[in-house]
Order: C-alpha cells, then sequence, then structure tokens
C-alpha cells in the first residue's frame, strides 16, 4: 500500500509557527480535505506533503516507489506544443519504465547481468505499467480533458493560446492523467465551471489512489472526501466523516471555547473604552495604565474564522412593480453567423432568485451584461419595471478600483450611514481581517479587489442584483455570510455561479442556455439537473388560486428554430397586431394578479377578526364575518377563473 505520512513534523516562518509537531498518514484510499482560515498555512503543508519544501523538524517518509502528483493554486502556464502533446506529457513516468524494460531486454539478450533478477525486475516493470494504464494513454487522454471542458478541436491548438484558467485545467488534467498513488490538490475547483467539477467528483469517488485536497465548494468537498483535517494555529486535528458533518462536530467541540472567547472581547471592549476615555485623566490615569498592561498580559483566546457568525443584511431594496424586467426577442452575436443568444425571451419578477446555467461560452455573462446594461450590441428588446434600480457585479468590477485610499477609507466613503458601524464585521466575512482594512487599494490583488467590489455593490441600496460569478475569491464561511444576506434581499436576483451548493440554496428559478437556445424551469436547482440527466421536457406547472406559479418544479424550453419559424410566416402587419394584443393581455394579467393579492390580503384580514375572542364568542359577529369570507373566498375564484383564461391565451 503506497503512502506518504508526516511524524511530529514543524515548520516556522520568523516567529510564527506554521506546523507544530503535525502528524498526518496519507494512502492509498485515503479521501482528505484539509481546512484551515486563510493564512493558516494550508498551501504550505502541502507543499511539505508534496517534497517541495523541507520541515524544520520531524520527519517525512514515502513508500518506495509511491508516485505524488502536486497542484498548486495558481501559476502553471505552458508553451511550445500543442494539447495532444502536452497531456502526453503527464506519461512520461510510463516512457521511463519503458525504456528501463527495454534495457533490461537488451541486457538479458547480451548475456549480461544475473538473468534471474534481471527477469525478475522486467517482470515487475512490465506488470507496474500494465496496472497504470500507461497502454491506454490515449483514450485516458482523451477522456479526461474532455471531462474537464476540453473541446476535440482543442486538442491541437497551442497551449500558449488558452487563457489563464484553462491553463490551470490543463495542469489539473496532467496531474489526474499520471495515475499517480498520491493526489495533493491545492483548490482544484477555483478554475472549473459546475460540469467540470461533476466530472472531477466522479473522477475523485473512483480514484484508487489516495488524496488530499482543499476546496471552498462544500458540496464538492462532501461527495469527494470522508474525512477532515483541520489546521488551525499550527496544530492538525482529524475528523472522520464528510465536511458538513465536521462542521456541526467542530461547533458543538467548540461552544465552550466560543463562549469563553465571546466572554473575554466583551472584556477587551471595556477595558479599551475606558482606556480610551479616561486614559488622559490624571485622577484615572494610574488605573488606565493597570488596565492597558492587563490587556497585554491577557492570553487571547481564538477560535477558527469559520465559527465566527457575522451576518449582515442588505439596505431595505427601493419598492418596485411586480413585473422587474421583461426581455424580448433578444439575439446576440459576436461573429455574425453563429448566435449567443437567439430570440430569447425572459420576464423577471420581484422576489425572484434566478440563475442562469450552461456550459463555458453558453451566453451566461453576455445575458448578465444585457440585463444590467452593459451591452447594447444586440437586436430585441430590454423592457424594465417601474422603480426597477439595477447592481451589477462581474469579475471586471475590480478594474475599477485603484488610488491610495485604504480599503477601510474607500468603503466607509460609499457606505450608508447605518452600515458604517459594521464595515468591519463585513469587511472580516469578505477575508479582510485585522490591519487588512488599512491596505492600499493599489496593493490589492485581483482576487482582493473583487472581493472590495463585490461588498461594495452589496451596500448599495438596489432591487435588481445581476451577480456574475459572486463566490470567486470566497472561502467557504464567506459564501455561507453571501448567502444569508441574499436569502434576506428583499429585490430580485439573476445569476451565475460554478458552486452548486451555493446554486441549490438560493436558487428558485433555472434558465439554461445551450448554442442559442434556452430552457426555463420552474424550481429548484436539483430537479434541473434531474431533468438535464434525464434529457426530458416537462409541461408548465399549474398555477395556484393566488395566481402565482407554484413551487413544484416544471421546465418550460424554447428553441430558436420554433420561434423564428412561426415569425418568419407572419407579415410585419400581423406580427406588430399580435404583439400588441400580446401587450394588451399582459397588462390584464397584471391587474388580474394584483386583484387576487388585493382580495388574499383581505381574506386574511377577515380571519384574523374570526380569531378575536370578541369575535368568535359573540354569535352574530361570527356569523357576519363568516359571510363576508365567504364572500370574498367566491370573488378570489371568480378573479383566478378570469386570470388563468387571461393566462393561457398568453400561452
Amino acid at each position: 500500500m503506497a503512502f506518504v505520512q508526516f511524524s511530529q513534523v514543524s515548520l516556522a516562518f520568523g516567529d510564527r509557527d506554521i506546523l507544530k509537531n503535525v502528524t498526518i498518514n496519507l494512502q492509498t484510499g485515503s479521501k482528505v480535505a484539509l481546512t484551515g482560515a486563510n493564512g493558516a498555512g494550508k498551501s504550505t503543508l502541502i507543499k511539505v506533503l508534496a517534497g517541495l519544501v523541507p520541515p524544520d523538524g520531524g520527519s517525512r517518509a514515502v513508500q518506495k516507489d509511491c508516485r505524488i502528483a502536486y497542484l498548486p493554486q495558481s501559476g502553471l502556464t505552458h508553451h511550445g506544443c500543442t494539447l495532444r502533446e502536452e497531456a502526453d506529457k503527464a506519461f512520461e513516468f510510463g516512457y521511463e519504465m519503458q525504456r528501463r524494460i527495454d534495457e533490461i531486454g537488451s541486457q538479458l539478450e547480451a548475456g549480461q547481468g544475473n538473468t534471474d533478477a534481471l527477469v525478475l525486475q522486467q517482470a515487475e516493470l512490465i506488470q507496474k505499467l500494465d496496472d497504470s494504464g500507461w497502454h491506454r494513454r490515449e483514450a485516458m487522454a482523451e477522456s479526461v480533458l474532455l471531462g474537464l471542458g476540453f473541446a476535440r478541436s482543442d486538442f491541437d491548438r497551442d497551449t500558449a493560446e488558452f487563457s489563464g484558467g484553462w491553463q490551470m485545467r490543463i495542469a489539473l488534467a496532467k496531474a489526474l492523467m499520471q495515475g499517480p498513488d498520491i493526489l495533493l490538490l491545492d483548490e482544484p475547483t477555483n478554475y472549473l465551471d459546475i460540469e467540470a467539477r461533476s466530472w472531477l467528483e466522479q473522477f475523485l469517488q473512483n480514484f484508487k489512489g489516495g488524496f488530499l485536497l482543499v476546496s471552498h465548494d462544500r458540496y464538492f468537498l462532501d461527495v469527494t472526501i470522508n474525512e477532515v483535517y483541520e489546521l488551525f494555529n499550527g496544530d492538525l486535528k482529524r475528523y472522520p466523516g464528510n465536511f458538513s458533518h465536521y462542521e456541526k462536530v467542530r461547533e458543538v467541540e467548540l461552544k465552550t471555547l466560543i463562549a469563553a472567547y465571546e466572554q473575554q472581547q466583551e472584556e477587551i471592549n471595556k477595558l479599551e473604552d475606558f482606556i480610551r476615555r479616561f486614559g488622559y485623566k490624571a485622577t484615572k490615569a494610574a488605573q488606565a495604565q493597570e488596565y492597558m498592561k492587563k490587556l497585554e498580559k491577557m492570553e487571547r483566546i481564538e477560535i477558527p474564522e469559520s465559527l465566527k457568525k457575522i451576518h449582515f443584511s442588505f439596505p431595505p431594496a427601493p419598492h418596485s412593480g411586480r413585473l422587474v424586467m421583461r426581455l424580448h426577442d433578444i439575439t446576440k452575436s459576436y461573429d455574425g453567423a453563429h448566435n449567443v443568444l437567439d430570440k430569447l425571451e425572459l420576464t423577471l419578477e420581484n422576489g425572484e432568485r434566478l440563475v442562469v446555467a450552461g456550459r463555458n461560452g453558453a451566453g451566461k455573462s453576455t445575458l448578465l451584461r444585457i440585463i444590467a446594461g452593459e451591452d447594447s450590441s444586440f437586436t430585441g428588446e430590454v423592457v424594465p419595471g417601474a422603480g426597477v434600480k439595477v447592481g451589477y457585479f462581474s469579475q471586471d468590477n475590480a478594474e475599477t478600483i485603484k488610488g491610495k485610499e485604504t480599503i477601510l477609507d474607500y468603503l466607509e466613503a460609499r457606505a450608508p450611514l447605518e452600515l458604517i458601524p459594521k464595515l468591519r464585521d463585513m469587511l472580516g466575512a469578505f477575508l479582510f481581517r485585522g490591519d487588512d482594512v488599512y491596505k492600499s487599494l493599489d496593493v490589492l490583488s485581483g482576487g482582493e479587489k473583487s472581493r472590495i467590489a463585490l461588498l461594495q455593490l452589496l451596500l448599495s441600496p438596489v432591487n435588481l442584483l445581476v451577480l456574475d460569478e459572486p463566490t470567486n475569491h470566497l472561502d467557504i464561511h464567506s459564501k455561507d455570510v453571501l448567502l444569508q444576506a441574499l436569502r434576506g434581499f428583499g429585490g430580485t436576483v439573476i445569476f451565475v455561479s460554478h458552486d452548486r451548493g451555493f446554486i441549490e440554496q438560493l436558487a428558485t428559478k433555472v434558465l439554461h442556455l445551450e448554442h442559442g437556445t434556452y430552457k426555463y424551469f420552474v424550481g429548484g436547482y436539483e430537479f434541473y439537473m434531474e431533468q438535464m440527466e434525464k434529457n426530458t421536457v416537462v409541461e408548465p406547472v399549474e398555477t395556484t388560486a393566488a395566481g402565482s406559479k407554484s413551487q413544484s418544479s416544471a421546465v418550460v424550453s424554447t428553441g430558436s428554430t420554433t420561434v423564428s419559424t412561426e415569425k418568419s410566416q407572419l407579415s410585419w402587419e400581423e406580427q406588430k397586431r399580435l404583439d400588441a394584443e400580446r401587450r394588451k393581455i399582459e397588462k390584464e394579467v397584471a391587474r388580474l394578479e394584483a386583484k387576487i393579492t388585493e382580495l388574499e390580503s383581505k381574506k386574511s384580514e377577515l380571519e384574523n377578526r374570526m380569531a378575536d375572542p370578541a369575535v368568535y364568542s359573540n354569535g352574530e359577529k361570527a356569523k357576519s364575518v363568516q359571510r363576508d369570507i365567504e364572500s370574498v373566498t367566491k370573488e378570489i375564484d371568480e378573479v383566478t377563473a378570469q386570470w388563468e383564461a387571461a393566462a393561457e391565451r398568453l400561452g
């Protein structure tokens, strides 16, 4: 059984202990997640495991001939050959074995050396080569590259043509194709879309060797690993089970510590407040000095960032109507020959949480730019509803953040007054902790600027949030904070994300884009995935009496070919007449929906009155209120029938 293990390993950078007497054993079959706060030393620990960084003390043992493949977070590039040729480099171990097998064969032919020993050595090498899958390397390379999102047409492209994210996919593909005994993966999901992540999940579930990985995708971890190692203040502790189980166990385990932490924080705040208020008053100076010494000597309690409960709410969303935005006949092409979006129809209603799904290049970001008003080079019509105020986030927002201001000053100048006292906590939730808040904007990395841009948007009073990959550059804790804020947001959200857990907990509807066509799913992301796997189309859902679509799952599919064929058979005058008639029906539907909402509210008020003892204990009053309830119920049924008829005419 292959293995790599630490025993009492220590490593320090300056006066900071990164690893303190750490022990870990990875072997065939290990499925391990490494977790810890940003800056805890996870990447360093992986490099020590890989043999790239020597420890200060302790021992690292690796079984003879154990092959280890390591993938760093970023920074790898490839050039000078095609993708197919670069992929073949992953099998260098096999070429080396084959060379050794051939050398032994030559020695045997020449009658050199110990024949029995050479025959045995050659047989062992042949068996290892067969077991490694090296003879099936071309099929393996094709399977891995396609699984990670490359197209067959990419195989003969020069690797230098690929962007940074795709360069890391090449590196990940090579690590997987090596068929190593131990895989060390540092945030392998960072550059993967959801389809590639799903493929990697399956690969790791079926992987025969052992692996250790770092990831900020809770769903990905839950379905791939069965034990967690937490690195905290230089100590490493093992927790059996998946990641969600680890979080539950750790929170219970640290309940007492968290209580002590909160109590200590309260004491620290009181001492600091006293020193700030009375430090310069002669009558209190001695006491203030005493408190300062007490603070200096205090042994600070620390808890993992992931267990510090930070919550924040958006500024109240400005009021908008039920119809937030309508997109009609949206068509977009970049080359004039192929439509990324083709005659797309979409209606956004107040309170929706719509995720846009589809493979890379399907037009997800393009659609979000059109909705946000960032792209006007398309045909069709975008009609915003009354009072709609759009907030848009993409990775490009980071480019606008520059200057000598500190992070804290920059956000304080842009935050509503009521949120300024909460800014430090909010910055902490977005991975800016301690003195980080005083960093100048000009020294921030692209990822740090992205987090600032996202936080800046969340401080703005808007009622339609358009978010393109908001979870990039966030850890699990930060994603949780963002998720809770979005779920409590009073407006509408349309977003793209590659984090399945985040999508499942936020999305109420799904718009799937593929080759210019689109499918619209009313229901959660799990339902969408089930339907995509079945490759079936479900009929539109029935509507409830209140006029809103029920939460039972459904999908509406619209293909660009069907839409364009229907329209090509109509004259311009006829189409204009039909469009006018449709708009009239839409207004009638909206009026009836508003009426149903009003009647439902009235019925609810009457039912509350009936629950009043002063009413239900008085026979005459109770009968009168009951008659009113029955009357309103009958009117709701009548208006609902009218609504259903009008909605049916819309199709």
